[in-house]
């Protein structure tokens, strides 16, 4: 069948749709599950046709007429359409409402997973273009996790919001949002990825420069670390405890940093490096080969007047006894 077929195959549904959603002397209420099923089949028609304006707009007529019989999934299904559609047309301004929205439905439903699921489909659609409507899909997607129990999942979008916050240097909540995906990974006995974490953690302070931070998260997480993670910490803290910018460079080379996530790497990439310590000048009084200091002619010389008086004394004295005791 051709697209003009396809296209007015899906017009007929419309109005198929529209007329039973009439009421009249005989017929009190709209016929909606009708009416939903269908808006559902002009939506299918027209998307294979790329009449992707119609084909949203009929998607959300039969997502309503779904919710009015109370058919929660199917509703949330059609919504999940709408999103898809509006990715195909790049639009992604209701992306992030829509994608709520229907998790909200998927729930009520009692699909919390699907819920979960479709959040982080449509955060990953916005990871580019909004970052920050990205960022709270995965948040929302973390708590439903966390509200059935699903400690691993869970966790994973919690990780994912982690990075979106050291990209938006969001540097405290991401600290904070680490150490939550550190908690969840020590209930379920997950204690492999605590170490790489730690060092996220370690970094994070000192991008914000809170050195002492740094060093306490070092301590508290230290023993998660492999050896290779720990030396290079303890090297990359002296470095910076003693303002030795040579040694922060030596240390931020090392090859499990450059391998990190790619927001983590770029983070220790752009550390501030410390300038060392300046050299200080020695005082003025112990200053070698310098020059006399000015002295005026018009001033008298004290100095000289109290040599030449010790002088005068002194050869007094010698030509007193010039001529021995006798």
């Amino acid at each position: 069948m051709d697209s003009g077929k396809k296209y007015d195959e899906g017009m007929e549904y419309v109005r198929t749709a529209e007329k039973s959603l009439k009421t009249g002397f005989l017929k009190w209420k709209p016929d909606y599950d009708a009416a939903a099923e269908e808006y559902s089949k002009a939506a299918v028609c027209f998307k294979s046709v790329k009449s992707y304006s119609q084909g949203r707009d009929t998607y959300l007529k039969a997502a309503n007429c779904y919710k009015q019989t109370g058919s929660l999934f199917s509703a949330a299904k059609c919504l999940e359409q709408v999103i898809l559609i509006s990715k195909e047309m790049n639009d992604t301004r209701e992306i992030a409402k829509l994608a709520e929205e229907a998790s909200e439905l998927y729930q009520q439903h009692g699909s919390a997973d699907t819920a979960a699921l479709l959040l982080e489909k449509a955060g990953n659609m916005l990871l580019d273009s909004s970052t920050i409507d990205s960022l709270r899909l995965f948040q929302r997607a973390g708590e439903v996790a966390l509200n059935q129990d699903n400690i691993k999942q869970a966790a994973d979008f919690i990780s994912k919001t982690a990075r979106i916050l050291v990209k938006l240097q969001h540097y405290d909540e991401a600290v904070m949002a680490l150490r939550r995906e550190i908690a969840l990974l020590q209930q379920i006995d997950t204690v492999a990825p605590i170490g790489r974490l730690a060092v996220t953690i370690v970094l994070l302070h000192l991008a914000r420069r809170d050195y002492v931070a740094a060093e306490k998260a070092f301590k508290e997480w230290g023993n998660y670390c492999e050896q290779p993670e720990v030396q290079t910490l303890e090297a990359l803290l002296q470095a910076y405890d003693e303002e030795d910018a040579e040694g922060v460079k030596a240390a931020l080379e090392s090859p499990f940093i450059k391998h990190m996530d790619v927001e983590y790497a770029r983070l220790a990439r752009d550390l501030p490096i410390p300038k060392g310590f300046a050299t200080i000048p020695p005082p003025a009084s112990i200053r070698h080969n310098a020059a006399p200091s000015y002295v005026s002619p018009n001033q008298p010389n004290n100095d000289l007047v109290s040599s030449s008086g010790k002088d005068e004394k002194k050869n007094d004295t010698d030509d007193e006894f010039d001529g021995g005791l006798c």
